[in-house]
């Protein structure tokens, strides 16, 4: 099955992060590249995207930094015996390289209005982020390419969802005239401008947040958790006993 091998390649690409002072370490790094650098994250729906989709598998693969996000990829980890670290989760994780980017200049693309204002006015005020672009996810990815030439953001927040923004992450960087950190978000524009609402904290670390985004939009996630999640575990186990070299 081809969809092993990609499961295999990714899951080498992963960079673990084992301790608060890596973690630290890594936001500093971030915060210092001087090319374009794109950084993006792995859930068990990335898992489960990267089996049909090979030009997405391709695009998350050319990642500069994939990091580990959520439960199923911890389950995964365990299941093969590997050590899974933190769970550098993008909704927690991109708050704090908005932070780090401090005073410097930020381009929000993805979601739409009134959450993308929303958002870009929130990291303004607490982050003091200069905002200098905010589009909708729903252009063409040139678009977006030609936007990040003329512009030159420091950081550029993608909150498009998979795989559509990992396959524009690589085109920025592709083009050869940005020198941007590109970060997949997912959801994380929606979170910041109050679209979507946090779970309780006892559910974010007992590692079912994911119920409680289910919840809120049964019909829209039905696929991805329902379906997806029981589709992620029976692929572990397959790739667990399949070759893995």
């Amino acid at each position: 099955m081809a969809w092993r091998e990609h499961w295999t390649t990714l899951i080498k690409n992963i960079k673990i992060i084992h301790s608060a002072e890596e973690s630290d370490s890594l936001l500093r790094e971030l915060a210092s590249f001087k090319k374009a650098t794109v950084l993006a994250f792995v859930n068990s729906h990335a898992m489960n995207t990267v089996v049909k989709d090979k030009v997405f598998n391709e695009a998350l693969c050319a990642a500069d930094i994939i990091l580990l996000d959520g439960s199923g990829m911890a389950i995964l980890y365990r299941m093969m015996g590997l050590p899974s670290g933190l769970n550098m989760n993008g909704t927690d994780f991109i708050p704090k390289i908005l932070s780090a980017f401090r005073g410097r200049t930020v381009a929000f693309w993805g979601t739409q209005t009134p959450y993308l204002d929303l958002a870009a006015k929130h990291c303004e005020t607490k982050y003091e982020n200069h905002v200098i672009s905010t589009e909708n996810g729903f252009h063409e990815l040139e678009y977006y390419v030609e936007l990040a030439i003329k512009l030159q953001p420091d950081l550029i927040i993608l909150g498009m969802g998979m795989p559509k923004q990992e396959r524009l992450a690589q085109a920025i960087r592709q083009s050869g005239n940005v020198n941007s950190l590109i970060v997949c978000g997912g959801a994380i524009i929606d979170f910041i401008g109050g679209r979507s609402p946090r779970a309780p904290k006892w559910m974010q670390s007992l590692g079912i947040e994911w119920i409680f985004r289910f919840a809120l939009e049964p019909k829209r996630l039905y696929k991805r958790y329902i379906v997806g999640n029981p589709l992620f575990l029976y692929r572990t186990w397959v790739w667990k006993h399949g070759k893995l070299d």
